[in-house]
């Protein structure tokens, strides 16, 4: 009896072995010309970068959200290999340009229709705020 115990319990602690959540962050930078996802492991090592132009030849397509499709798709074969099943995404868009490109959402959704849990969604747009002052004084500039 005790021998048997001893190798059920064994069983449950490989089996909490392989539940372990392994977080990754997934970097997407979409502009209205491009997308490029890059994922990192939590110290910022890369796992995995892929971008519009390695999944498609036609440059009006890299910022495309079904080529945003495939972009997910290939990130998702290379990082469950590693037994990555939760990730954080964070999301920068060109700067200046309030909204992220076409590309972002369509990463996101793709990731999480493979399997992934997403724990946060951050965005890391730089705003500008105020700026240097204009040229042209109180009045503006006189044409």
């Amino acid at each position: 009896m005790k021998v048997e115990q001893v190798e059920q319990i064994e069983k449950i602690k490989e089996n909490e072995k392989k539940k372990r959540e392994i977080e990754a962050a997934v970097n997407i930078y979409t502009s209205f010309n491009n997308t490029i996802a890059h994922v990192t492991d939590m110290s910022g090592k890369t796992i995995a970068r892929v971008s519009g132009g390695m999944v498609t030849k036609q440059d009006r397509l890299k910022a495309n959200p079904t080529v945003a499709m495939f972009i997910a798709k290939r990130i998702a074969e290379e990082i469950k290999e590693l037994g990555i099943t939760s990730l954080y995404v964070k999301i920068k868009a060109e700067t200046g340009s309030t909204a992220p490109g076409p590309g972002a959402n369509a990463v996101i959704k793709s990731l999480s229709r493979a399997g992934f849990k997403i724990l946060s969604i951050i965005d890391l747009t730089k705003i500008p705020r105020g700026g240097p002052k204009e040229k042209g004084g109180r009045r503006g500039r006189r044409v």
